[in-house]
């Protein structure tokens, strides 16, 4: 089974533009997060995908990976589509590139998934953590998660999901990590398929294998990590890497 990881990595971040960039005691954040990836030992190749001169240039002075992507794309899942059209591989890991801590175990975890799935009935792995704080549960940037019997996902949404009508109901909340590992021909399906009804109502991309009946197995992790969403979160993560 051949497994790489792609990072896609673009430079303008309507939150935090040019993010990617900046410096992380040291290097730039995306040189961070290459090396991270490199370093689990998990993946027989690890590529950049970007849009940005910038970018690429920084990965190939470091001498790692990287790839031009050819077009503008709506969203990663479609970066990495692109990428990997013509690559001879079984799955795909997608890692954040603002993600420098890039943390071994909750990958190891979504790649057993596949190890294990002898019947191929999985078509995409990704992380979930537990949540307990109401203003995160009722954050729409929070994407919760309400799954199966056997942790396969049902739906995303921005909403608390389940909806606590008895308050004595014991609920569990899981926020989704947008950490995937795909199977090659899942990703292929999902460039080719056309957006629909539930994934343009909530912009959550992941609604779309949904809609067309692919399976996500989710994966517990209790890693938060530090997403660089915005100045104050790279102010963090100079702390945390000290």
């Amino acid at each position: 089974m051949k497994i790489i990881a792609m990072i896609p990595a673009r430079y303008s971040a309507s939150r935090f533009p040019g993010k990617l960039m900046q410096d992380l005691n040291g290097k730039p954040v995306i040189t961070r997060t290459y090396e991270a990836t490199v370093n689990t030992n998990l993946f027989d190749d690890v590529f950049v995908v970007t849009d940005s001169q910038i970018i690429y240039d920084e990965i190939e002075r470091i001498g790692g990976k990287v790839m031009m992507s050819k077009k503008e794309h709506q969203c990663g899942s479609d970066r990495i589509a692109e990428a990997v059209e013509h690559l001879d591989i079984d799955i795909v890991v997608n890692v954040q590139g603002d993600e420098p801590f890039t943390e071994v175990a909750s990958l190891e975890k979504l790649i057993e998934v596949f190890k294990s799935d002898t019947n191929k009935e999985i078509d995409l792995a990704s992380l979930m953590v537990h949540i307990t704080d109401w203003e995160e549960i009722e954050n729409p940037n929070t994407v919760k998660v309400v799954l199966d019997k056997d942790n396969v996902a049902l739906y995303f949404s921005r909403s608390p999901i389940p909806y606590p009508r008895d308050e004595n109901v014991d609920v569990k909340y899981y926020k989704h990590k947008g950490v995937y590992a795909f199977r090659k021909q899942a990703l292929m399906d999902f460039y080719n398929f056309p957006m629909l009804t539930l994934e343009a109502a909530e912009k959550l991309e992941q609604l779309r294998y949904l809609e067309y009946g692919k399976k996500i197995k989710m994966v517990e992790t209790h890693v938060q990590g530090v997403e660089i969403d915005t100045p104050e979160d790279l102010e963090r993560a100079k702390k945390l890497w000290k």
